[in-house]
């Protein structure tokens, strides 16, 4: 696929944000180990097989990278319409599978 073909239906400047982050994401590894997350999937082929919240197309890493650049729990789940609880219980997990991996 190339990313800089247009989406149809979005504007410009998300067209150039979306290739952006699909560059990203395929440059970089995942932050974090999303393996055992109830909330989260991967699906080989379905945005380039990155660790996604279920029957999405939203990366988790993309939630927690929102909310590490200090963006509020209602803002990101208002950005990628989700339901807050859902964003919660996401950063959670991470919060808790972080403080497993710190000696």
């Amino acid at each position: 696929m190339n990313l800089e073909e247009p989406r149809v239906g979005l504007p410009f400047a998300l067209q150039r944000a979306y290739a952006r982050l699909m560059a990203q994401l395929q440059e970089s590894p995942a932050i974090m180990d999303w393996s055992d997350c109830p909330l989260v999937e991967v699906i080989p082929g379905k945005v380039s097989g990155v660790p996604l919240l279920k029957d999405t197309r939203l990366p988790a890493d993309t939630v927690l990278s929102n909310f590490e650049s200090g963006s509020p729990v209602d803002e990101i789940a208002d950005n990628f319409d989700m339901p807050e609880q859902t964003i919660r219980d996401l950063l959670i997990y991470a919060a808790d599978k972080q403080k497993q991996l710190q000696p």
